[in-house]
């Protein structure tokens, strides 16, 4: 018996966003819908068979995306995730949530924190291939000489992204947000 989802979707000053969840509310999958991300093949791959069922606001993933753009770059630390992947992407996956908002990090020192110093490209791939884009924030991991390096919304969106939270991160009213 196929596995049923819940299917919203979401406008961002970006593009439209989806977001896929499990009954329970842990979000599964966040992609940019675009021709060149093709999250429905992405979410069949890692899941095989699903039934997709289209709800708008069930959970407040799209509220905590739209506190994010509107400059709470924290908000989405609060979205809960359910991680399915090997148990390297699940340690890379998990080490990329605690990139805190408004920093960045290196292939090599991702590498580092989960004890895999010479796993650098390994992670790189981990990170490329994360499901819940944005939300485990993959688009924080940069080249050793701070360069942006690949992202699959496309290097325009990571930039914008960086940017975004660079502006809002240090804002005192979010800052305090973050530590409550």
């Amino acid at each position: 018996m196929a596995e049923s989802f819940i299917l919203e979707r979401t406008p961002t000053p970006l593009g439209e966003g989806v977001l896929v969840s499990d009954a329970k509310g842990a979000l599964r999958l966040f992609y940019w819908d675009d021709p060149t991300h093709r999250w429905e093949a992405a979410l069949r791959q890692r899941y095989g068979n699903v039934v997709l069922v289209e709800k708008a606001r069930l959970f407040g993933h799209a509220k905590a995306l739209e506190d994010y753009f509107d400059g709470d770059v924290f908000a989405i630390d609060k979205i809960a995730v359910a991680l399915a992947g090997t148990p390297f992407q699940l340690k890379v996956w998990t080490a990329l949530r605690r990139i805190a908002g408004g920093t960045t990090t290196s292939y090599a020192a991702l590498a580092r924190t989960i004890g895999k110093p010479s796993a650098i490209r390994a992670a790189g791939l981990a990170n490329g291939q994360n499901p819940i884009s944005l939300v485990v924030p993959c688009h924080r991991v940069v080249g050793s000489n701070g360069s942006l390096t690949g992202y699959g919304g496309g290097l325009p969106r990571k930039r914008w992204l960086l940017e975004h939270e660079a502006r809002h991160a240090s804002s005192d009213l979010f800052q305090k947000k973050a530590v409550s």
